[in-house]
């Protein structure tokens, strides 16, 4: 059917085609009569497909005649028979005419969580209340007891209370099934920093593992850090320690040949593996599965991700993926009908239960753990167990709107101030908390390792503070010599990117300053979380300009903050460090504009008669 109109234009009546065909007509010209006989074709086409009738409606027509004529004709008789025009203009028998759409308003979308995330097992946040005495844990053995009780830990937190009983009953059966013959639940723990996360999986897994016969990797904790790394892997070795459980560390801190070696051995022409537990990062451990190292994983049990919601953001390099696949591997020969083979994860059946095989449990832990579903699907959990600290009714329910961003539970013991200033007395601030106010140590939060870098220049040069650090500028080595130092308490002043600000434990950290204030509330929570640990008692100082107060307090009362108090510092404060200050940012100045080699050796004799002069 040759329609010489838009599609817009479609009729949905006979009227209503001859209408629109005769606008077109006479807006090109004359209706002549070669028209004439196109529109009478199309007219009984269209009456056809139309089911209605097209009697008396091309008589309408009248050849040469002009068109507005003819349109108010067809105007004055439509006026004059309204039934008429309405049986015109009425839909046709079984077909559906569109439009008389109404506007409804649009309902906000509320935040519904899946069950595991609107109903956790609740953790208490009052750690020094709610202490429980290690005894009263059942399943764990007297020899890791008394390694607890050498290590004067006489009690569980609240978080290992609840924890270490959930991953030892899911492993009370043996390591080839879960409780009632299933495959166990995998576990998400949400707890504030210093809140024992660590001695939570540690313990457990260690003692499921001191039953093991033959040594095989059953047991694989990623850190997203190497300094983190280190720090569990010390954990472990501290507990492992007198018994036939071995840890091994893949984290870039010895050679690829080192630690290769330290995997497995070849005895006869048959592999041993020499790791019970493996503790790595995820590149250096993506670089071994694909090298063939030697690091086998196919009979894994514990899959541990620490800091959880760093490790999914940094999905992109599919750390995980890998090593489900290797997990998953399937045998060669023999091996495929073996009763130790292993398959994908799939529908629970009574066909996938027979014969059972080694489960591989992921066990999660992060002091900001997010509640997006989308990002927690990225993991592939298996009906997945929360215990969580922070747990609001209201936010969990249907009725609830969505809010803007995840609440996190801030240390207990935290005392939370920012600090007014403004770009040019941010220096004198932190002279100011060390010099006058007597804070030390102190950990000093930057938001570039440039700006680390710099301030740590003007204080050394300005004098009188035992001042490093610590950043990605430095070698592992000296990472780890300078964290050592400020534990030891010969560093009163500690620069740090947000290198440090992730789990690591640094012990005696009295007061964080954010002397950059963060962007981020994970970032803050983290900063803050290096002090108050453990239920002790902590300060964190935010340097806030005019212009970031507003948004920067807003985001931190949604996080959770029980309250952060203003500090003023009165300028006659600081009036007696001008002067030095001063003259050190012309030294600095000076220093900035000598070749690079001539600043090193000039730094470097800075540095010794600093070292010099305070000692």
């Amino acid at each position: 059917l040759q329609l010489q109109f838009p599609l817009k234009y479609i009729p949905t009546s006979v009227s209503t085609f001859q209408n629109q065909k005769k606008t077109l007509f006479i807006h090109e010209g004359q209706l002549d009569g070669q028209r004439a006989a196109h529109y009478e074709k199309d007219l009984h086409c269209m009456s056809w497909i139309l089911g209605s009738s097209a009697e008396g409606v091309s008589g309408a027509l009248v050849s040469g005649g002009d068109g507005p004529e003819d349109t108010g004709g067809q105007e004055e008789a439509e006026k004059d028979s309204p039934e008429q025009n309405s049986q015109k203009t009425s839909a046709p028998t079984g077909f559906t005419v569109l439009g008389g759409f109404e506007s409804k308003p649009v309902q906000k979308v509320h935040r519904v969580l899946p069950q595991w995330l609107a109903e956790p097992d609740v953790i208490h946040r009052d750690i020094k209340n709610n202490l429980v005495p290690i005894s009263n844990i059942s399943g764990i053995s007297a020899q890791l007891l008394k390694k607890l009780q050498n290590n004067g830990i006489l009690h569980f937190f609240p978080v290992q209370a609840e924890v270490i009983p959930a991953i030892l009953e899911s492993a009370q059966q043996g390591l080839l099934i879960g409780r009632g013959g299933y495959k166990p639940r995998d576990i998400c723990v949400s707890a504030p920093t210093g809140s024992g996360k660590t001695l939570s999986f540690v313990i457990p897994v260690i003692q499921v593992l001191m039953e093991r016969v033959v040594c095989e990797v059953r047991a694989l904790a990623v850190l997203p850090t190497k300094e983190l790394a280190q720090q569990v892997y010390k954990v472990f070795t501290s507990y492992a320690e007198g018994t036939t459980v071995k840890v091994v560390m893949l984290a870039g801190q010895k050679s690829f040949a080192a630690e290769q070696a330290s995997l497995s051995e070849h005895r006869g022409g048959v592999r041993r593996s020499l790791a019970d537990i493996v503790v790595a990062t995820p590149g250096r451990l993506v670089d071994h599965i694909n090298k063939n190292s030697g690091l086998c994983l196919e009979q894994l049990r514990f899959l541990i991700i620490d800091e959880a919601d760093r490790m999914i953001d940094s999905m992109h390099q599919s750390w995980l993926s890998q090593v489900v696949k290797v997990v998953y591997r399937s045998g060669s020969g023999s091996e495929t009908t073996s009763i130790f083979r292993r398959t994908e994860p799939a529908h629970i059946t009574a066909a996938s239960l027979s014969p059972p095989q080694v489960p591989l449990q992921k066990l999660l832990f992060s002091a900001t753990l997010t509640q997006n579903p989308e990002k927690l699907q990225q993991l592939g959990l298996h009906q997945p167990r929360l215990f969580s600290s922070v747990h609001s009714q209201s936010s969990t329910t249907a009725a609830a709107p969505t809010t803007k961003q995840d609440r996190f539970d801030f240390p207990q013991g935290l005392t939370e101030y920012y600090v007014p200033c403004t770009l040019s007395n941010k220096p004198l601030l932190i002279l100011h908390f060390i010099l006058r106010m007597k804070l030390s140590p102190v950990l000093c939060f930057t938001n570039s390792r440039e700006n680390a870098h710099r301030l740590y220049l003007l204080l050394e040069l300005f004098g009188g503070i035992q001042v490093a650090e610590f950043s990605s500028r430095l070698s592992p080595g000296e990472r780890k010599k300078t964290l050592k130092g400020f534990e030891q308490g010969k560093i009163q002043l500690l620069i740090s990117t947000d290198a440090a600000a992730r789990g690591i434990d640094i012990n005696g950290v009295k007061c964080v300053v954010n002397y950059d204030a963060p962007q981020y509330i994970r970032t803050y929570i983290h900063r803050v979380g290096r002090t108050a640990r453990a239920g002790k008692a902590g300060l964190a100082f935010t340097f806030l300009l005019s212009v970031q107060e507003k948004n920067f307090l807003q985001m931190v009362v949604e996080a959770g903050s029980p309250g952060i108090q203003k500090q003023m510092v009165k300028p006659e404060n600081l009036k007696s460090l001008e002067v030095r200050y001063e003259q050190t940012l012309r030294e600095l100045a000076d220093v900035i504009k000598v070749p690079s080699q001539t600043f090193q050796l000039a730094h470097f004799m800075v540095h010794v008669t600093t070292r010099i002069c305070t000692s």
